[in-house]
This record gives structure tokens, C-alpha cells and sequence, in this order.
């Protein structure tokens, strides 16, 4: 089977237009409405949206750095670890009081 060769060629993006758009993200528009107003991929925005979230964008973007904030890189992680293990523990809790409250 022969690969098939194509001849559209990939647009390329300067920094300051995927920081705008990351921007319009954050701001609460909708990802599938900003990648068919601008005709880019929505994997792309979100790809782009996770390389620039946090200590990325210029600050003047709407999110400050976490350094900024005094806040380590070390202790962001670790706060993170904690939000999803106690995530979990809520999600068990829900799970057995739905399970007890049955009754027989």
C-alpha cells in the first residue's frame, strides 16, 4: 500500500497569535468557537492552551506566574497530588452513602 501524499502545507503560528489566543481561552470562549472563527484545530488550541497555562504567558495575561505569586513549582505540584487524592476520597464517599442509603 502506497502512502498517500499530500500537498496542503501546515500553517505555522507566531508566538504573539497563540498567546492571543490562549488569551480569548482563558477568557471563557468556547475552544470550538474560537477554532472555526480562526480555522485552526481544536487539538491545536488545546495543545497550545496547555504549553502557555501557568508560569508561560507574558504577565500581563490574565493568569500570573506562579512565582509571582510566591508560590513554588515544588509546592504547586504537591497541592495538586492533594486536590486529586482527596477528589478521589469525596468520589468514595458519594459512592457508599448512594450504596447505604439503598436499603433493603
Amino acid at each position: 500500500m502506497k502512502a498517500r501524499r499530500t500537498t496542503e502545507v501546515r500553517r505555522k503560528y507566531d508566538s504573539s497569535f497563540r498567546e492571543e489566543v490562549v488569551r480569548m481561552v482563558l477568557s471563557g470562549r468556547p475552544i470550538r468557537e474560537i477554532s472555526q472563527t480562526l480555522r485552526i484545530g481544536e487539538n491545536l488550541i488545546y495543545k497550545w492552551k496547555a504549553r502557555y497555562a501557568g508560569n508561560q504567558l507574558p504577565a500581563d495575561a490574565e493568569q500570573k506566574p506562579l512565582a509571582s505569586q510566591g508560590i513554588s513549582l515544588a509546592d504547586y505540584e504537591r497541592l495538586k497530588a492533594k486536590l486529586r487524592e482527596v477528589e478521589q476520597e469525596r468520589d468514595i464517599l458519594k459512592k457508599a452513602l448512594g450504596i447505604f442509603s439503598r436499603g433493603t
